[in-house]
């Protein structure tokens, strides 16, 4: 089987966006209007934004195990420009990763983890580990190169 490690994070991070979509995600009413946090000019452009983030914080707690919200605000933050100096940095929004984990608990992805943060569920990481391994087993029928860690 296998792991979230082995597959190109842009293509894991597609697919279980457009899975999330299948599923009962709730999107906030004012998701469509809100930016990401104080180094964004605008709201995001696409329309699938949302579950796209959902999944990316899906990868994120598989691959760095229990954190936290700031730690993950760091992570999704960015440079705020400051006219003619260096960028500073700014974290992201934090209701956004907070309505976004909450919707992830709902749905049984993802635990708190005492102290400690926020940890994937043995569900979690058996979907992204099954989400994994299909999107290897494209890859090598694809490739003739990547068969032999199928």
């Amino acid at each position: 089987m296998a792991k979230v490690y082995d597959v190109p994070a842009q293509v894991l991070v597609r697919k279980l966006a457009d899975e999330l979509k299948s599923e009962d995600v709730r999107v906030p009413a004012w998701a469509a209007f809100v930016k990401t946090g104080a180094h964004a000019d605008k709201p995001p452009q696409a329309e699938d934004w949302w579950h796209t983030r959902c999944a990316s914080l899906l990868r994120k707690l598989y691959m760095h195990g229990p954190v936290g919200v700031s730690w993950l605000r760091r992570e999704y933050g960015g440079g705020k420009p400051r006219g003619y100096g260096a960028r500073n940095h700014r974290d992201a929004g934090g209701a956004i990763i907070r309505g976004a984990i909450h919707e992830m608990e709902r749905l049984g992805y993802v635990a708190r983890a005492e102290k400690r943060g926020r940890m994937l569920t043995s569900e979690g990481t058996k979907k992204l580990d099954r989400i994994s391994t299909s999107i290897l087993g494209a890859l090598a029928a694809d490739e003739p190169a990547l068969k032999v860690y199928s």
